[in-house]
C-alpha cells in the first residue's frame, strides 16, 4: 500500500469533507446541516473538518465554489458575435438555470437557496460580496465592449445582472412566474439605453508610482476566468483586497495587459467566496463570448498569498490595494493605496532605482 504524503493525506480529507457537506447541505439545507453530521459521512473526526475549514458557512461557500467551477463547460460560441449576441446567450444561458413551475425542489436548488442568506448575515460578507458583483460588472461590460468597442458598457452589465440576480431570487419563491425568455429581450435591450458611463481619463484620487528594480518570480496560479494554470508574465499585476477588488479596472482602461490578485484576510471564508461569485459568472459567459474575444486579463484569488508575496505584498488584508508594473521579468514601478493600478500602469516613474 502507497504511504500518501501529509499533503496528499489534507487534500484527500479535504475531499472527503466536501462531498459529505455537499450530500448534507442538500438534504437539510445550510441552517439544519450539522458539522458533526457531516464529520461522520466523510468517516473523519469533527476536528479534522475545522482543520481544513474555520466554520460551517466556509465549508458551504467552499462546497458550491467547487460545484461551480467544476460545472461542465459548453462549446465556445462563435468569435464574431455581436454585443446584443453577446448579451442574449449570457441572458439565455442564465435563464436556463431558474427552477420552473413544474419542477421539484432539486438538490441544486436546495444547495443554494441559503446562499443569500448567508451573505447578508453580517458586514463581513456583504461588503466583499457587493465588489465582487462589481467585478462581474467589468467583467460582463469588458466582454460587451470588445464586440462594441468605443464605448464603455459596465452600467447596461450592471443592469443586466441586477435584473438576472431578481430573477433569480422571484424564481426561487414563485417558480414559474413570469416567462423567463422575456428576461432575454429585455437585458439585451439594455444596450440601446442611454446610461451615462463615462470612464475618467485620470481616477480622481491617484498616488504616485515609485521606480523598483526587482526580480519578478511569481507561483503558478489559477486564472478564474479560464481555470487554467497560469504564471503572471509582463503587464501590471494588480494585488486587491476584497474591500477594493474592482480597482482593477483602473489598470484594465489604461490597455495594459493586467492580471488581478484577489487577497483577503480571511481566505478561509472570503476565498471560496470570491471563487463562487467568479464562477457563476464564467458560467454563462463560457456560452455567450468565445475566449479570442475577450479582454486581455487574468483574474487570481490568491488565497495562500504566495503571489501577492511575489509582488512585494508580505501582509495583506480586505483594504490591500497595490499595483506593480513588470517589464522583461523584473518590477519597475509600484505604487499603493487609492489610484495603485492606474499609477502602475501608466507612470514607471523617472527610472530604475539601484537596489535588488
Amino acid at each position: 500500500m502507497v504511504r500518501l504524503s501529509r499533503a496528499e493525506t489534507q487534500e484527500r480529507n479535504r475531499a472527503k469533507v466536501l462531498a459529505a457537506a455537499r450530500d448534507e447541505f442538500a438534504g437539510r439545507g445550510f441552517r439544519e446541516a450539522k458539522v458533526d453530521v457531516i464529520a461522520d459521512r466523510a468517516e473523519l473526526t469533527r476536528g479534522a473538518v475545522y482543520s481544513n475549514f474555520p466554520g460551517k458557512r466556509a465549508l458551504y461557500f467552499a462546497v458550491l465554489a467547487d460545484l461551480a467551477e467544476r460545472a461542465p463547460r459548453p462549446a465556445t460560441p462563435p468569435p464574431d458575435a455581436s454585443a446584443a449576441d453577446v448579451l442574449a446567450a449570457f441572458a439565455r444561458a442564465w435563464v436556463a438555470r431558474l427552477p420552473l413551475a413544474t419542477d421539484s425542489d432539486g438538490e441544486d436548488a436546495r444547495l443554494a437557496r441559503d446562499l443569500l442568506p448567508e451573505v447578508l448575515a453580517d458586514e463581513h460578507t456583504r461588503r466583499p460580496f457587493a465588489q465582487l458583483m462589481r467585478v462581474n460588472a467589468i467583467l460582463l461590460g469588458l466582454a460587451l465592449e470588445r464586440t462594441r468597442p468605443g464605448r464603455r458598457l459596465v452600467r447596461v452589465a450592471e443592469a443586466a445582472l441586477t435584473t438576472l440576480h431578481g430573477a433569480s431570487q422571484l424564481a426561487a419563491a414563485a417558480p414559474g412566474f413570469g416567462e423567463p425568455f422575456h428576461l432575454v429581450t429585455a437585458c439585451t435591450a439594455l444596450l440601446d439605453l442611454d446610461l451615462s458611463d463615462d470612464w475618467p481619463a485620470v481616477p480622481p484620487i491617484t498616488t504616485q508610482a515609485r521606480p523598483a528594480d526587482q526580480p519578478w518570480q511569481p507561483p503558478a496560479a489559477t486564472d478564474l476566468l479560464t481555470g487554467e494554470t497560469i504564471r503572471p508574465g509582463d503587464g501590471v499585476v494588480t494585488v486587491l483586497g476584497l474591500h477594493r477588488a474592482s480597482a482593477f479596472e483602473e489598470a484594465v482602461r489604461t490597455g495594459a495587459d493586467v492580471t488581478a490578485v484577489l487577497v483577503t484576510s480571511d481566505p478561509g471564508e472570503l476565498a471560496p467566496l470570491a471563487r463562487l461569485a467568479v464562477a457563476d459568472l464564467r458560467g454563462c459567459l463560457d456560452q455567450a463570448i468565445a475566449p479570442p474575444a475577450r479582454p486581455r486579463l487574468r483574474l487570481v484569488c490568491d488565497a495562500s498569498g504566495e503571489l501577492a508575496a511575489a509582488a512585494g505584498v508580505t501582509a495583506v488584508s480586505d483594504a490591500t490595494e497595490t499595483a506593480v508594473r513588470v517589464e522583461d521579468g523584473r518590477i519597475v514601478a509600484r505604487a499603493e493605496g487609492f489610484g495603485a493600478c492606474h499609477a502602475a500602469a501608466v507612470d514607471p516613474g523617472p527610472a530604475r532605482s539601484s537596489g535588488g
